[in-house]
């Protein structure tokens, strides 16, 4: 156990020399150097080495032929040691190298605020139903507004391409131009198919057929019986598959939050088979019309190929997983506070214990400190003796609802003065029922809709 510890400290200097040789931007090949003596050390822990750490480090190969055209939002640069590196926006490629690499075939993961993934050989349709579930669950609480979940599936997709007459080489390159038609009309996906990418005009108005379409279950079932399409293979897994899913949206009520649509195809090239994506809804101008998406706020899809990328043997595991857009979330927030001309909450403080007159800082820290006591969420501005107003405006900037104020009147008469920011009203409050006054006038949840 102490020569295993000893060679866990080697590890530890000798990984903080090879940060330090990056950060002085020493040469290459001392780099390389020193990063071979701290391999061989690991190697010499065993393979129990970092089991229960969850890192994902990503060289720039791994991301490499993964996304397909969007492979444009890659982002290469160079550490202060010269190593190339690269960033992705999501985290889906990294998460399936690091199963490959610890050998894990079953696994559930949560990023906080973005990602969340299942991995692992399950019975069709429950676990993605459960990720739209989530998806859903997150949306609505976020009060955003009306969102509508655009599902499809790649296997359906590409039986489709195959019966219209779409070259295989050219199946990628023509999905990412279907992606396409949230944004731009019918035509110009057309033009860009035939012009820019060399499909046949006739293939294309076929494609155009199936993939202006959108609806429920009931086109699930009217696909089932398509002619052409239901003698396609994968298209026909794709379709089974997605009544199933439909089945269980229903049991999990949000059946009506979800949209069967062809157009979608989420450009990247890992998903195999199912694939979603969540777009919020502009109350349409006229009555009659139907709610137009105003951009994408969260999507995902199965993907069962990817982690058989990385392992030595190829051996697959099945995943699926979802991406939550959370700057274009905050961008939305913040846009629609500033419409209602609301202020954005920059803390959970509660109240603020404030002061009317100078040398009351002993007693502000008497009150902070009972109601800290209290589980009440407080705090006090960090000077002797600031000014009133100035403690009012702080409270007005940052969102905080509610001023505790101690005078000398208040403190003769045992009470304290309880101000709403928001509505400027006050009320003398005994100290004793402060706390209970606080969590009455704070209970309700507050809404950033």
């Amino acid at each position: 156990m102490a020569e295993r510890a000893a060679l866990e400290e080697l590890v530890r200097l000798q990984g903080e020399r090879v940060r330090v040789l990056k950060q002085q931007k020493a040469s290459a090949e001392e780099i390389e150097k020193e990063v071979a003596k701290l391999l061989k050390l690991k190697a010499q822990l065993g393979p129990d080495e970092g089991k229960q750490k969850f890192v994902l480090k990503t060289p720039k190969e791994t991301l490499t032929g993964k996304y397909g055209e969007d492979s444009k939002l890659i982002y290469d640069l160079k550490d202060q040691g010269g190593e190339l590196l690269s960033l992705r926006y999501d985290l889906t490629v990294p998460f399936a190298r690091y199963l490959a690499m610890n050998k894990l075939t079953n696994i559930k993961r949560y990023h906080i605020a973005k990602d969340f993934d299942i991995a692992g050989q399950f019975d069709p349709m429950i676990p993605d139903a459960e990720c739209l579930k989530i998806m859903c669950e997150i949306l609505s609480s976020l009060q955003i507004g009306d969102f509508l979940v655009k599902v499809n599936d790649r296997r359906i997709l590409d039986g489709m391409f195959a019966i219209c007459g779409v070259p295989d080489s050219k199946f990628r390159t023509i999905c990412s131009s279907v992606d396409k038609l949230d944004k731009v009309s019918w035509e110009e996906v057309k033009n860009e198919m035939v012009g820019e990418k060399g499909l046949a005009p006739e293939v294309a108005d076929r494609i155009g057929d199936y993939v202006q379409q959108h609806g429920g279950v009931s086109l699930v079932e009217q696909l089932l019986q398509d002619p052409e399409l239901s003698q396609n293979k994968q298209a026909l897994e794709g379709l089974g598959d997605l009544k199933l899913l439909f089945e269980y949206l229903t049991l999990f009520g949000i059946a009506d939050k979800i949209s069967f649509d062809l157009s979608l195809a989420r450009g990247l090239d890992y998903y195999t088979g199912v694939i979603y994506e969540a777009v919020l809804l502009q109350t349409p101008v006229r009555a009659g019309e139907e709610p137009l998406g105003v951009g994408s706020v969260a999507a995902g899809g199965r993907y069962d190929g990817l982690v058989g990328m990385f392992d030595p043997k190829g051996r697959k595991v099945p995943c699926v997983g979802l991406s939550i857009g959370v700057e274009r979330i905050f961008s939305i927030v913040e846009q629609r506070l500033e419409a209602l001309e609301e202020k954005v909450r920059t803390t959970e403080t509660q109240v603020l214990v404030a002061s009317a007159q100078k040398k009351l800082l002993e007693e502000r820290l008497k009150l902070v400190s009972e109601l800290w006591d209290a589980g009440i969420k407080a705090e006090l501005l960090y000077k002797k003796n600031p000014k009133l107003l100035n403690q009012l405006q702080y409270c007005e900037e940052a969102g905080i609802p509610l001023v505790a104020i101690i005078g000398e009147q208040e403190l003769k008469d045992g009470v304290i003065k309880l101000r709403s920011v928001a509505s400027r009203e006050e009320v003398d409050v005994r100290r004793e029922d402060l706390v209970e006054e606080i969590k009455r006038r704070t209970s309700q949840p507050l809404c950033i809709c």
